[in-house]
């Protein structure tokens, strides 16, 4: 038996946390078969190799001197704060890794937060001290006045720190002087964090994730809390409600490397996967048969933005998507939320409709691109955010949004934030860059992020985290520019688009199918405009010098699928096939539009 650690990683997204992981994994004894170790291991998913970015919360183990070190991976956006929120339950110490350069981040401070309430030990991590420019001590005193802020305890505070760079693999105990492994970074977690307590009694074990395989079906995983537990055990499966279900744990696996392991028995401490419980989710105890006891339930703070999922219903329907009913839409729907603790699905008055809550756009974007990939076909409404009414007052959530911009653009940034009902409250250089903290609605941050980085010609860092519900702070405009809208369907001519490019800015190139009531591209007005882009020159047999001009077009607008949906408008969709994304208005006809506006108007 190995005396076990049970730590979490955490940090703000791109600090380095998936590739100091990576090393852990190289200077563990991970493999007993020699397999070969790639990079970035844990970024497993097409999305966040992509993106670069953690979404699924993951765990892993490696041996170092005797101990068997189980390493869990949390995301850093607090959008997938459920992930997090789940994960710290199975941790006995944190590894809180930060930027040298660029400190604590609003993400850092939310998963923080969440480990500090668990009372869980904390060993800092201050990493890329070989980058130029470099603050390690400021970083750590922003770390500390972090810690303070969030009500750390005195042994909380008294935390070891480790400096190093994950992407050469060194750690020491001073930046200054580079070793040549991580080491004593392994060592400074044997002897900090206390092995995982062997707590005497009746087993209990609670589920924080799910795993399937083809073969047994859902498989639950979790961190024994209490006692032991025996393959072909009868247990106790006590739901959130109180119910008891009677079952048996007909395999048992450890977690062992990259992979599991068959197991016979699992002990107080160990994270194991059990197989052969049925009806159960996220937050439910598993416990001794004799003498069931339920452990206390997973909290996860609710969802602040809500989307309206609808059947595709366009005249390009069916074409490139496999899975295009509304059947289809609300069994994977309501899959997601089995695992996903942080949405909500809710059915609507129609049918072919779901209302999905959920953490923010990225969390809702993440969630509509795997379902694009999956093969689903679907259109989403305008994202919204959800009210509260505390009371007779209405009351909206209000997100703590953290700028660093160039001293020249300052004025600019504070312009387009105040603007969106953003209060300036922390205004202070850092290095080259001015540090700037707002207090901001949620709604006023949809559409932010991309006329930010084109008012300050992307040289702004952005990043914001939920802070609270405060009452109603009024009126925010939507979006200025009109929409150009197609007229009727059928492939985009290159005569048409050189002739309309004046009137705005085009999403589409030639030779691209479009239909009817599609939006294609952005008006220089503030109102919708209805264009024929299959128009072609009108030929004759008569022939002047000059008359046939070149045509140059401008190179179309691509934009992603978050940027879609910071775009749209209340009056219009996106519609999400797996080879396409389009924008479309919900009224395809032009006279069934101006019909539904003038019923708006004198509402």
């Amino acid at each position: 038996m190995h005396s076990i650690r049970n730590i979490a990683i955490i940090a703000h997204v791109d600090h380095g946390k998936t590739t100091l992981v990576d090393k852990m994994l190289h200077a563990g004894n991970l493999f007993r078969d020699n397999q070969a170790v790639g990079e970035l291991i844990l970024d497993s998913g097409e999305l966040e190799r992509e993106r670069g970015i953690t979404i699924t919360a993951k765990n892993v183990s490696i041996y170092y001197k005797e101990h068997k070190i189980n390493i869990l991976d949390t995301p850093g956006h607090s959008d997938f704060g459920g992930e997090v929120e789940r994960v710290l339950r199975m941790a006995d110490g944190v590894l809180l890794l930060v930027d040298a350069f660029e400190g604590p981040m609003p993400q850092t401070r939310f998963v923080t937060q969440k480990a500090l309430e668990l009372n869980l030990k904390f060993i800092v991590i201050i990493n890329k001290v070989d980058k130029p420019n470099c603050r390690p001590e400021e970083t750590l005193d922003k770390i500390l006045d972090l810690f303070i802020s969030l009500d750390a305890s005195e042994e909380q505070l008294d935390f070891p720190v480790v400096y190093g760079s994950g992407k050469n693999g060194w750690m020491s105990d001073d930046w200054k002087k580079p070793t040549q492994d991580i080491n004593y970074l392994l060592d400074t977690i044997i002897s900090y964090f206390p092995p995982a307590p062997n707590r005497e009694g009746p087993f209990q074990l609670q589920i924080t994730s799910l795993d399937y395989s083809s073969y047994v079906g859902r498989i639950a995983i979790g961190r024994v809390h209490r006692g032991e537990i025996e393959e072909n055990t009868h247990v106790a499966l006590i739901k959130k409600d109180g119910t008891i279900i009677k079952s048996k744990i007909k395999e048992l696996y450890l977690f062992e490397g990259l992979g599991k392991v068959r197991a016979t028995k699992a002990t107080c401490g160990d994270i194991c996967a059990l197989v052969g419980l049925e009806n159960f989710e996220i937050g439910d105890t598993v416990a001794d048969i004799a003498s069931p006891e339920a452990l206390p339930p997973i909290k996860v703070e609710e969802p602040t933005i809500s989307m309206l999922f609808t059947v595709n219903n366009s005249p390009f329907f069916g074409k490139e998507g496999k899975f295009v009913t509304s059947r289809h839409l609300r069994e994977r729907l309501y899959k997601e939320t089995e695992k996903n603790l942080a949405l909500k699905v809710f059915d609507t008055e129609s049918a072919d409709s779901f209302l999905v809550y959920g953490r923010g756009i990225l969390h809702l974007a993440v969630l509509i691109e795997t379902m694009r990939r999956e093969g689903y076909e679907f259109q989403v409404g305008q994202p919204q955010v959800i009210y509260k009414e505390i009371e007779g007052i209405k009351y909206e959530p209000i997100e703590l949004l953290v700028i660093e911009v160039p001293q020249n653009l300052v004025g600019r940034v504070i312009e387009m934030v105040a603007g969106r009902k953003g209060e300036l409250k922390v205004l202070e250089p850092k290095g080259d860059y001015q540090h700037l903290e707002f207090h901001i609605p949620s709604r006023g941050l949809i559409g932010l992020r991309g006329n930010l980085l084109t008012a300050t010609s992307g040289q702004a860092v952005m990043a914001h985290r939920f802070l609270e519900y405060q009452p109603y702070k009024g009126e925010i405009g939507g979006r200025r520019l009109g929409a150009i809208i197609s007229k009727e369907t059928g492939p985009a001519v290159s005569y048409a688009l050189f002739q309309l490019q004046d009137r705005g800015h085009f999403f589409i190139e030639p030779g691209v199918d479009v239909y009817g009531g599609q939006v294609i591209g952005i008006c220089n007005k503030a109102q919708d405009l209805v264009v024929n882009v299959h128009k072609t020159k009108h030929l004759t047999n008569i022939r002047a010098a000059g008359s046939d001009e070149a045509i140059i077009l401008e190179p179309p607008i691509k934009m992603s699928l978050e940027e879609c949906l910071e775009f749209i408008d209340s009056d219009e969709y996106v519609e999400v096939t797996p080879q396409n994304i389009r924008i479309r208005k919900i009224y395809l006809d032009e006279n069934e539009r101006k019909r539904m506006e003038r019923k708006i108007q004198s509402a």
